[in-house]
């Protein structure tokens, strides 16, 4: 192309270049050449661009992320977890005073006491998922405010800034990419993860519920042991196999799927497949006493009824997990098609691996103003938090009300520290900040299925208070529930969910 631009190229000490323009066919042959120059050149524009945005779709553009926020910008309120301490923290805050960025793998949150209902077609999984951007607006319309679908792979509390991965699922999508977020203030609710207490095999093949996911599994799995057990050539005990349900962990989330489960055989498994309804039948596996937290009274009442619904309660410890049968601490071999399991929580991967000091369970250790004492402008609420051995309380349950009220009183303190000048980082050191956190159990609610629950709502075991079981409870729990639900539109969903599951039954289509 060198040679095209030289001959077009005008020289004021060359008299003959300049006769060309003068020469009305050499003016005609130049413009042709020039004309050519530039549809090359637009022709390499083209296809450069077309390189570039195949690039960016197979290599992301990596950024730096969020830099520290400057005079005349609100602080920044930093909060990794999406679960129901740092869901109700980010809808109490006041977005006037700060923004709010919130890191978390999901971008909604879970009404855990209702998602056993969702696993055998009582309620649908949208109604028990409350997106972040509903429970807090000011993330998706505010400037400052932003949700990532991302994991924190590193905290630098001396830089104040965290180190995130963005979340993909699979190789056919983007590539995940790294970036940075300064904080003001760092509110760590990024929960827990299932006890597996080091069994062989659990990971493998059990199903946890603690996810909407989980829930889509365990129904998917169990609508399809269902099938394939009416499936001619299956054998009688590959069969009682397929159709035998395990639950280990009795709990009440244990104890209210193995509810739901009965509920579903005896109303619609019995009716819809007819061939297999005297195979199929449920399994509850503890360590020691079914719904410990519970009275005794309720206990009993609990057991009684969970024999009528059809659940087998067997005592024992589970000492291995294999894909077709677990195997007891006593030898006995147990096969399952479906096993869930349901064991408690204990602290995360990432919990574990930051260097603050922890609290007897191995979770993050805080004060009671939820702060982390060895990191300024850092608390920490929720499941992956403990009170310190030195604050002399004892550790709070991993339960939803424990969460949600951490939550709402980190909030509120982190308004008034705003409205006083110490929004911003390193800001607050010396402040006053009032009243320190007190928890004051509002009671237990659990149920069992066949319209029966038990309601206990005394603070403690040893206290006095109102316990009761049967239609009543049953009642009282579903209303209770209804009113806790995060918005008035998953409220009308629950509602009409449990109407049209009452008239016409549990729908049984596996998608």
């Amino acid at each position: 192309m060198l040679w095209i631009k030289n001959l077009v190229r005008i020289s004021p000490t060359t008299s003959s270049v300049g006769n060309v323009f003068r020469n009305p066919e050499s003016y005609t042959l130049s413009s042709f050449f020039c004309t050519a120059l530039q549809r090359q050149q637009q022709v390499s524009e083209t296809v450069q661009a077309k390189e570039d945005v195949a690039n960016d779709v197979l290599e992301p553009q990596r950024y730096d992320g969020l830099a520290p926020t400057r005079e005349g910008e609100k602080p920044r309120v930093l909060v990794l977890g999406s679960g129901w301490a740092g869901c109700r923290l980010m809808k109490g805050i006041d977005t006037s005073i700060y923004d709010v960025v919130c890191v978390s793998p999901r971008n909604h949150m879970v009404f855990t006491p209702l998602l056993a209902s969702t696993c055998v077609g009582t309620l649908e999984f949208r109604s028990v998922a409350e997106p972040i951007s509903r429970i807090q607006p000011a993330i998706s319309r505010e400037p400052g405010s932003y949700y990532f679908l991302a994991n924190c792979s590193k905290l630098d509390a001396d830089n104040h800034e965290v180190h995130c991965e963005t979340v993909t699922e699979g190789s056919s999508t983007l590539k995940p990419w790294k970036f940075k977020i300064a904080y003001d203030k760092l509110i760590l609710a990024c929960g827990a993860e299932a006890s597996t207490f080091g069994i062989n095999g659990v990971l493998e093949n059990a199903i946890f519920l603690r996810e909407v996911h989980h829930a889509q599994e365990i129904r998917r799995k169990l609508l399809l042991n269902l099938m394939l057990s009416e499936v001619p050539g299956i054998s009688h005990g590959e069969k009682k196999r397929l159709l035998h349900c395990v639950v280990v962990g009795g709990g009440p989330t244990g104890v209210e799927f193995s509810g739901e489960l009965s509920d579903f055989i005896m109303k619609d498994v019995r009716q819809r497949y007819a061939h297999v309804k005297d195979d199929i039948r449920v399994t509850l596996i503890e360590a020691r006493d079914i719904l410990s937290s519970f009275d005794d009274r309720l206990r009993h009442y609990a057991i009684k009824q969970l024999n009528k619904s059809g659940v087998k309660l067997v005592r024992g410890i589970v000492k291995e997990v294999k894909p077709q049968k677990l195997i007891l601490d006593d030898g006995t071999e147990v096969p399952y098609g479906l096993l869930v399991w349901s064991t408690g929580v204990g602290p995360s991967s990432f919990v574990r691996s930051l260097g603050f000091p922890k609290d007897p369970g191995g979770r993050i250790g805080i004060d009671e103003w939820m702060r982390v004492p060895s990191a300024q402008d850092v608390f920490a609420i929720g499941d992956c938090s403990g009170y310190l051995a030195s604050t002399g309380k004892s550790t709070l349950p991993a339960l939803a009300q424990v969460a949600e009220r951490e939550g709402k009183y980190l909030a509120n303190l982190l308004n008034v520290m705003g409205k006083a000048g110490g929004g911003r980082a390193m800001s607050a050191k010396d402040m006053e900040l009032g009243e320190p956190f007190v928890y004051k159990h509002l009671g237990s609610m659990a149920t069992i299925g066949r319209y029966k629950a038990l309601v206990d709502l005394r603070e403690s075991k040893e206290g006095k208070g109102i316990s009761m079981a049967g239609f009543v409870s049953w009642f009282i729990w579903r209303s209770a529930y209804l009113t806790r639900v995060v918005s008035w539109r998953n409220r009308f969903y629950v509602a009409i969910n449990w109407l049209t599951t009452f008239v016409f039954g549990r729908d049984i289509s596996r998608i």
